[in-house]
């Protein structure tokens, strides 16, 4: 039987011994009903993990040795469009899964949601915590990085230069003709319900995006997300 999982930030965690969360806390003694002495893994969202028994009090967890957890493939980033409802919570719990290793979420022209930088603030601490309960899940040691919404452009400039980049969108080539990056990274850009603009996609490929198709059907958005990280992981990543 597997061990259960909580995830701590690396400031938590010490020599021989880690502190917890109100959040971890809860989790442990209130969610799981675990007893004092249970044994745990502990992750800290970077890679490292380690086998962990719970104090008494609930206070902290006593560590064995670190271990380095097995890492991914090719690092693949997701820039995604601003969806109505609850679609960006599927697509960052599903790009965790998958193994993406940065989810960016941009405001695009047709995108019928638009969000404040407040509002853009609280919504991506809520998906920086759907991913970490998604890397617990998941089995995962690191957690992806989630980034506030920013402009599509903002998104494109922080993709580093060599990565192979793709916009998916109807049209585009099959991603079977892709070479593999020399940089061993990948970005994926999927647009809004209503689809990129002109505008968009040339800014897109001024970036030095690749127009790459998802098939012959149309995808709702939060599906062509989610599909296009996958595609990516299975052909270049740890999904091969």
């Amino acid at each position: 039987m597997s061990l259960r999982r909580v995830h701590l930030p690396p400031e938590r965690i010490g020599e021989g011994r880690a502190a917890l969360t109100d959040e971890a806390r809860h989790y442990l003694r209130d969610v799981l009903r675990l007893a004092p002495g249970a044994a745990v893994e502990l992750f800290d969202g970077r890679g490292g993990a380690w086998e962990a028994t719970v104090l008494d009090g609930f206070e902290a967890l006593a560590l064995g040795a670190r271990r380095a957890a097995p890492g991914a493939g090719a690092p693949v980033w997701l820039l995604v469009a601003l969806a109505k409802g609850e679609k960006v919570d599927l697509v960052v719990q599903k790009a965790t899964e998958l193994g993406a290793a940065r989810i960016a979420p941009f405001a695009a022209e047709r995108s019928v949601v638009r969000l404040e930088p407040e509002k853009g603030e609280a919504r991506a601490a809520r998906w920086r915590r759907i991913a970490g309960e998604a890397a617990r899940q998941c089995g995962r040691a690191d957690v992806p990085e989630v980034r506030a919404p920013a402009p599509l452009e903002a998104a494109l400039a922080e993709v580093p230069a060599g990565f192979g980049a793709f916009v998916f969108h109807p049209g585009g080539a099959p991603l079977s003709e892709a070479a593999p990056s020399p940089a061993g990274g990948y970005a994926a850009v999927v647009g809004p319900e209503g689809g990129l603009t002109d505008a968009e996609r040339a800014a897109c490929a001024r970036a030095g995006a690749r127009a790459t198709s998802l098939g012959p059907r149309v995808l709702r958005a939060e599906t062509a997300a989610i599909v296009a990280v996958a595609l990516l992981q299975a052909r270049f990543g740890d999904l091969r």
